[in-house]
């Protein structure tokens, strides 16, 4: 493969990984407003603790939590389009880009201090994580094979 061939899988998946976000946006704003919890502030407080930052008010934490999880979001699209540039295609890459995103959360999570495995913290909020993540996995594999046909 040409460097160039890879730039461009991995261009394909960085807009793969942004669209993926965005459904994965809609998918936990709605099922946190319909089961009632807050959302998520993980990705500021992992963005936090890796850069050693701390917003002085709640509206900066706000603005870094929304940069962090458009952010963090759209980086692992470019995973995806390096499974993508290795040949794998279909459910079988979705299924290892979901692989790699959750797997690296429940390694890089604790060892920033800022959350446990979230097996730790139940079933129903493994099920909850697990199926943000599998629509992000979905969505940006989905955005990724539209994008790779052209």
């Amino acid at each position: 493969m040409r460097i160039g061939e890879l730039a461009a899988s991995v261009g394909k998946g960085l807009f793969a990984g942004l669209a993926g976000t965005a459904v994965m946006t809609v998918s936990s704003t709605l099922e946190a407003n319909l089961s009632g919890r807050d959302a998520s502030s993980m990705p500021a407080d992992a963005l936090s603790a890796a850069l050693g930052v701390r917003p002085d008010s709640d509206t900066a934490w706000q603005r870094l939590n929304i940069v962090a999880h458009w952010g963090y979001g759209t980086a692992w699209g470019a995973v995806r389009g390096l499974i993508g540039a290795m040949g794998l295609r279909g459910p079988a890459a979705g299924v290892l880009h979901f692989a790699t995103v959750w797997g690296g959360e429940q390694a890089v999570l604790p060892s920033l201090g800022v959350g446990s495995p979230t097996p730790q913290y139940g079933a129903a909020a493994t099920a909850t994580d697990v199926f943000h993540h599998v629509v992000y996995a979905a969505a940006t594999s989905a955005a990724y094979e539209w994008l790779d046909r052209y």
